[in-house]
């Protein structure tokens, strides 16, 4: 893909969206750290439906330290991986307010040295919180980027760069909600809905499921 085709595709997608954000619930970036770590190989939606009774309860690092461990696990058994993610939850509590005060570090080394954290996790918060142009790169991404040809690469890591490099500056800040949308609802793995996609024309991918649509009707297309 072209540079002059990245950015139609970034445009099209910023008609149809022009404010992207996470479908995680979260108030402050204490309650996204959460959030997130909690999402790890679960939903969503799922986490939402936890968070939504955690929160009211425990939404700082004191008041969810104050739970415990055992008391955490009540809140989010209904996510995988409850048990581990309580441990990590509670010991990047310990730790936030043991080196930060109880606020999240707005650095990638500090968030990556908490509990839960990695790359992919810490980019989310940098973007979505704190505004820094980063991208975290997870299995939609990966894949729209390399089904359409607009960031080929052959690992998470690689994408994530081509993807830094190669996307307009005007588009980075959101590309990441962009993107993760677009492949969780239109890009999907089994069965991409070519059909309603708004980029199909610009997309390298030859199996398309259906002729693309009009792109002169794109206010038409609806990406939900």
């Amino acid at each position: 893909m072209n540079a002059h085709t990245r950015r139609q595709f970034f445009e099209r997608l910023r008609a149809l969206n022009p404010h992207p954000t996470t479908e995680l619930k979260y108030s402050t970036p204490f309650e996204l750290l959460v959030a997130v770590v909690l999402s790890a190989q679960a939903t969503d939606k799922g986490v939402n439906l936890a968070t939504d009774r955690l929160f009211p309860v425990a939404n700082t690092p004191e008041a969810i330290l104050a739970l415990g461990e055992e008391g955490l696990r009540e809140y989010i058994k209904t996510i995988g991986l409850y048990q581990t993610k309580a441990k990590n939850v509670i010991g990047l509590c310990r730790l936030l307010l043991e080196r930060h005060g109880g606020e999240v570090p707005a650095s990638r080394e500090a968030l990556e040295a908490l509990p839960g954290v990695g790359r992919k996790t810490a980019n989310v918060i940098l973007n979505t919180a704190f505004g820094q142009p980063t991208m975290a790169v997870d299995t939609h991404i990966f894949r729209v980027a390399n089904r359409t040809g607009l960031a080929p690469g052959k690992t998470v890591r690689a994408v994530e760069d081509r993807l830094v490099k190669v996307i307009p500056k005007e588009f980075i800040q959101d590309a990441h909600h962009w993107l993760i949308l677009h492949g969780r609802y239109i890009c999907t793995a089994r069965k991409p809905q070519c059909g309603i996609c708004p980029v199909c024309d610009l997309c390298d991918y030859k199996a398309k499921t259906a002729p693309c649509p009009d792109p002169s009707r794109l206010p038409d297309v609806v990406q939900s």
